[in-house]
């Protein structure tokens, strides 16, 4: 405890002296020992099955008569943890604490604050194995999506360290005749945190602690579908020596603590991430001011898309199949990322969806305890029950390729599902389904293509397949996504080097882990003194 207690000190040095940012690699799992530590893992995961997890105000934890059963959906009987859930009066309270610990906090040196992250990151990579074990269980992931997810949670803190101290730097100026000129970066006060449960450990890590790192306290309301594994983080921020109140754990459920949290008026910020009805309803709700409120809210929102990869003529097939296949089903298709609509130039889609089908085919799915499925759950029953209604009204859109049908009858298991011949306006075409239903849209040519690739509403990620230079010059200029790649799948954006967030219903194009990202918790002050003769 001692070495993870000293960081903060050890580490108030410039950010010259740090090392560059890089990307924490991701294990694939060939290597007998990460097996073998996987294994390990998950069993003393399992051990710790029906743990209770309170609240955590002002690093007070405080118990609840109402909880949250976070259950594993490949098998719902089996609870991975109880959770309080927070009433009003206690979710008030934990506003309140953190306003208050927030008049101390905005004051602790850059230096200081990201020393604090640069611990968690390190203790993270120790319990790496333990954390991916837990999202096996409590979201369903696979071995390899459930370490990128940890290896992203371990950039969002490296990343986000180093840029609290870029911002606290000197900031450049124009030099003005007889004054002495400066821009600072402050923070902006108490923040709430709202992650998803699809990347319960990255999206819930990277927002919380870009928030603290420029200086703000967070109420902390993770997703019921994902708790626990936001109780175990709170509780490492605390292990490496993170003030009480600056990170507060206030689990509960929209309609009794959330949209009165939105609305409290010493809330200063609200970070969501999740769908567009939920996202839009909270930028309402903030953009009405309450008495007592002194600002305007500001709202950074990520709120999904229907991303496309289009292929043109002279693509290599093979490898459009194989970007096409993983961007849609990877993790079931629930990444706001994940590839819900191929777009194919005519004159190959016969042979595309020919070797799309093969390549689907061989996916394989089942309890992601065992490594060698491909394929988990999806999150719950509603979600099932929603993706094979989607099932239905795109086998009357189109033509059903493959899949289409419950796995088994435990989990929430559906097959990798294909449905072909969609018209580009059907309602698989238009609307987010956030699971592993792809729609295959034939287009007349590559000018068709990018067309329809733009009729959403939305406007998060996108793929182009293509050797044409001038195509993807096209793209570059009139493909309409915040995130778009080439060759290459539309999943996977990586922190530093793909900051990530869209257009349109897609969010407020947060850009999270990019250099724009910690600007949106701080807010610039100019000061200016007037030299004296």
């Amino acid at each position: 405890m001692e070495w993870f207690m000293s960081w903060s000190g050890i580490l108030t040095i410039s950010l010259e002296r740090l090392a560059p940012f890089a990307n924490d690699p991701v294990r694939s799992y060939t290597d007998p020992s990460d097996i073998a530590a996987m294994q390990a893992a998950l069993a003393e995961v399992d051990d710790e099955f029906g743990k209770h997890y309170p609240l955590i105000i002002d690093g007070e934890r405080v118990d609840c008569a109402k909880k949250i059963p976070s259950t594993d959906p490949s098998a719902p009987e089996r609870i991975v943890g109880h959770v309080a859930s927070a009433s009003l009066p206690q979710a008030v309270r934990a506003i309140e604490r953190a306003y208050e610990r927030f008049a101390a906090w905005k004051s602790v040196p850059a230096a200081e604050r990201a020393g604090y992250l640069l611990s968690a990151a390190e203790l993270v990579r120790r319990r790496r194995f333990r954390f991916n074990a837990l999202m096996v269980r409590e979201v369903g992931k696979t071995w390899v999506e459930a370490d990128a997810d940890t290896a992203e949670a371990i950039d969002f803190l490296e990343f986000y360290a180093r840029e609290a101290l870029r911002y606290a730097e000197a900031q450049p100026v124009t030099p003005v005749a007889g004054e002495v000129n400066e821009l600072r970066y402050i923070p902006l006060g108490v923040g709430l945190s709202i992650p998803p449960w699809n990347f319960p450990f990255a999206i819930m890590a990277g927002m919380t602690s870009a928030a603290i790192a420029a200086g703000n306290t967070v109420i902390l309301k993770p997703s019921s579908d994902a708790p626990v594994i936001a109780a175990w983080f709170v509780d490492l921020l605390h292990e490496v020596g993170l003030p009480n109140g600056v990170v507060n754990f206030v689990p509960g459920s929209a309609a009794e603590i959330g949209n009165a949290m939105v609305s409290h008026p010493l809330v200063r910020f609200i970070s969501f991430t999740g769908s567009k009805s939920v996202g839009l309803h909270i930028n309402e709700l903030a953009a009405k001011p309450v008495p007592g409120q002194r600002w305007i809210k500001r709202v950074v929102a990520e709120m999904g898309g229907k991303d496309a990869i289009v292929v043109a003529a002279d693509a290599d097939i093979d490898a459009a199949v194989e970007g096409v296949a993983v961007s849609a089903f990877g993790f079931q298709g629930q990444k706001c990322s994940a590839c819900s609509r191929a777009i194919v130039e005519a004159s190959i889609y016969d042979d595309f969806v020919e070797k799309l089908r093969a390549r689907v085919a061989k996916i394989t799915v089942g309890d992601p305890t065992n490594g060698a499925f491909h394929m988990g759950p999806v999150i719950n029953e509603r979600a099932l029950k929603d993706h094979l209604r989607y099932v239905e009204i795109g086998s009357r859109e189109g033509r059903l390729l493959h899949g289409g049908k419950r796995v088994g009858e435990r989990g929430y298991f559906l097959e990798p599902t294909v449905i072909v011949d969609v018209p580009p306006h059907a309602v698989i075409a238009q609307e987010e389904i956030f699971g592993p239903v792809l729609a295959v849209i034939k287009a007349r040519d590559y000018d068709h293509a990018i067309e329809i690739a733009n009729d959403t509403e939305f406007g998060l990620t996108g793929s182009v397949y293509t050797r044409d230079e001038r195509k993807i010059e096209r793209a570059r200029d009139e493909f309409f996504v915040g995130n778009l790649y080439f060759n290459r799948k539309s999943t996977g954006a990586l922190v530093g080097g793909h900051p990530f967030g869209g257009f349109n219903m897609s969010g407020t194009d947060s850009k999270a882990g990019g250099r724009d990202y910690l600007l949106l918790f701080l807010q610039a002050k100019s000061i200016s003194r007037k030299l004296t003769p």
